[in-house]
């Protein structure tokens, strides 16, 4: 059991580095590295566009210099909308590029809807999802040609995010899945029982906890989406109602050998003393995973 700690990621996120207007204060990105290695991270997502360099020459020696190496990155595409597919598919493929470049290893796709924001719930046409499934397989032949995998990330807010499309997206598409314990617990679902559901298809993994109160809100619409992350939904593993142990138990048990990447969605307002701020959470949810390893 405790071989998984060796496949424990970051996510610039986790320390609030977000690329969208308004987010907050970023940190910078050799400050960010050094505390990954500080608690025993092996590896990082890629983060916003421009946050780490993509050229190979310039990020490789840069993640070698904190014992990191690049294992993927999140990016949003369009796929439902047939006026829209050839240009999303163009911008995969772009972004595809860019990640293989890099030397990431998974696609994580976010199934992005046409509204602004992820405050409104999508639910799909059966024409829509006839599209959306085409369009996936296109994609997913645009990353295989570059040695990645395509790993579908449900996500609050986007075409996918619920369990039933979860489930029907497993039975039409040969599609792996990044797991994302947060975003299936917003939406109502049970982390372990979508682990239970999609078996070896789960190919990356995405740890968050969550505050059970906000969550609560956020589903009755009472507090819009990136509020509540701005406001802490999003916890320190350990710290919220998810049950984190029960999601490693069943994949590490069902042959899971992918990475397991702390992303926790936060914003900051100002850099955090040395040693203060991101860290600490990150420190917390190192400290729930090495104590489930022991």
């Amino acid at each position: 059991m405790r071989e998984f700690l060796a496949r424990v990621a970051g996510a610039p996120i986790t320390w609030g580095v977000d690329g969208s207007p308004g987010w907050g204060y970023l940190m910078g990105r050799e400050r960010v590295l050094g505390e990954m290695q500080r608690v025993g991270m092996r590896a990082t997502e890629l983060g916003p566009d421009g946050y780490l360099p993509t050229d190979p020459e310039l990020l490789e020696p840069l993640l070698d210099g904190y014992g990191l190496h690049l294992v993927g990155g999140f990016v949003p595409v369009i796929l439902y909308r047939p006026e829209r597919l050839e240009q999303q598919l163009d911008f995969a493929a772009r972004a595809a590029d860019t990640l293989a470049g890099a030397g990431a290893e998974v696609f994580v796709l976010g199934p992005a809807s046409i509204l602004d924001g992820y405050d409104t719930v999508v639910e799909l046409s059966d024409d829509e999802w006839i599209t959306f499934d085409a369009g996936l397989r296109r994609l997913m032949h645009v990353t295989e040609e570059r040695g990645m995998t395509t790993a579908l990330h449900s996500h609050w807010g986007m075409a996918v995010d619920r369990p039933h499309h979860i489930e029907r997206l497993l039975t039409t598409c040969p599609v792996g899945i990044c797991l994302d314990t947060g975003h299936i617990a917003l939406a109502g679902g049970d982390p372990v029982e979508v682990a239970k559901m999609a078996g070896g298809r789960v190919v990356h993994v995405h740890l968050k906890d969550v505050d059970e109160r906000m969550a609560e809100q956020v589903r009755a619409g009472e507090r819009p989406f990136r509020q509540a992350v701005i406001d802490g939904l999003f916890r320190p593993l350990g710290d919220g109602y998810v049950d984190i142990a029960g999601v490693i138990n069943q994949l590490e048990s069902s042959g899971f050998r992918g990475w397991y990447v702390l992303e926790q969605d936060q914003a900051l307002s100002v850099e955090p003393p040395a040693g203060e701020g991101p860290i600490h959470e990150a420190e917390v949810s190192m400290r729930y995973l090495q104590n489930l390893a022991c």
